[in-house]
């Protein structure tokens, strides 16, 4: 089976670092993965974070593509609660024009913050609010080539040559089902939820209630990786192995990450709530351990894409993470040949 490696980069900061240092890994790392081999460099969407440099998707994208030639580069992914789909499809379709062929949009349910930054991105929007599932097939109407509907006769110009790959990312079964029949790419958050009975139920979700055009079926799985010279210093990188939900009354569902995390969200929520733990999908180790690992997922699950989320801040570690990880995959399929 053959495997393609992607990265999903956070942009998360060293101590000492500036924002823009930050930023500027993040430019580096893309441009060592393209040197190296990687598939695809996805670029995330978090807001008021101190650690986590990375409000702004789209405008990393097209610096990226600028400093860039080759690798495929996607947003891991645009919020779409927050914004207007109309608006999400030409700025895409700008980046589309600027790197044809190059440019993939990725969209998370999640709100990418806690929830003051969540009511001044909606301070705009009218009390009953689109639901998610209404945005994504809104956003559909204008990134496809036969829109449909009320904006029929509306277009998110300027168009691309090629229609924009559309992937959404997710940590369940009902997520699956959800790409799968709106017809676009499914990327399972197995770093949110490692559950792997989950994972096959997504899996078979997707499998099953696909519909649309094969070349836009595609799913893969993202996962927290850290590879050492010594397996103890891998699994160090990683401080905690569960991951916090937060489901409120009004249906509201929230990952967090962390307990920590969770309690400083809930000192703002009012309504009732559920706590989730789940167990984070973490793929730590040697390169052998590590190898093994992505290959037998890739065989239990009949996946072909990973992406790989290293929490190591060190520029030099985790790019050096990133190349046992190539090196790790590839001879882990010579050793099954």
């Amino acid at each position: 089976m053959t495997i393609r490696l992607s990265i999903l980069d956070q942009s998360i900061a060293d101590e000492a670092e500036t924002p823009g240092e930050t930023l500027q890994n993040t430019v580096d790392l893309a441009k060592f993965a393209e040197r190296i081999g990687y598939h695809r460099f996805w670029v995330a969407e978090h807001h008021a974070s101190e650690e986590v440099v990375g409000p702004a998707p789209e405008i990393l994208l097209s610096y990226l593509a600028a400093k860039t030639t080759t690798i495929q580069l996607a947003s891991g992914g645009i919020m779409l609660q927050h914004y207007s789909p109309f608006k999400v499809a030409e700025q895409f379709h700008v980046l589309a024009n600027l790197a044809p062929n190059r440019i993939a949009l990725g969209v998370g349910k999640a709100p990418g913050g806690f929830q003051l930054a969540t009511e001044a991105l909606q301070s705009e929007f009218k009390a009953e609010k689109t639901s998610f599932e209404a945005k994504l097939v809104e956003l559909l109407t204008f990134t496809r080539q036969a829109p449909r509907g009320k904006y029929a006769d509306l277009q998110a110009r300027p168009l691309p040559q090629e229609e924009v790959p559309i992937f959404l990312l997710g940590g369940s079964a009902e997520s699956a089902v959800m790409a799968a029949k709106a017809g676009v790419g499914f990327v399972f958050a197995y770093f949110i939820n490692g559950e792997e009975t989950v994972l096959k139920e997504a899996r078979e979700a997707y499998e099953a209630n696909f519909t649309g055009n094969d070349a836009a079926k595609s799913f893969q799985l993202a996962a927290i990786v850290a590879i050492s010279e010594q397996a103890e210093e891998a699994h160090a990188y990683v401080e905690t192995r569960e991951s916090v939900k937060i489901v409120l009354a009004d249906g509201k569902r929230v990952n967090v990450g962390t307990r920590e995390r969770a309690e400083a969200y809930l000192e703002n929520v009012t309504q009732d709530y559920e706590l989730i733990i789940q167990k984070a999908g973490v793929i730590t180790g040697v390169k052998e351990t590590v190898g093994k690992e992505i290959h037998r997922l890739a065989k239990t699950y009949q996946i072909n894409d990973f992406l790989a989320l290293t929490p190591i801040k060190n520029k030099t570690k985790k790019q050096q993470s990133y190349q046992w990880l190539k090196e790790a995959v590839e001879e882990e399929a010579h050793v099954r040949i």
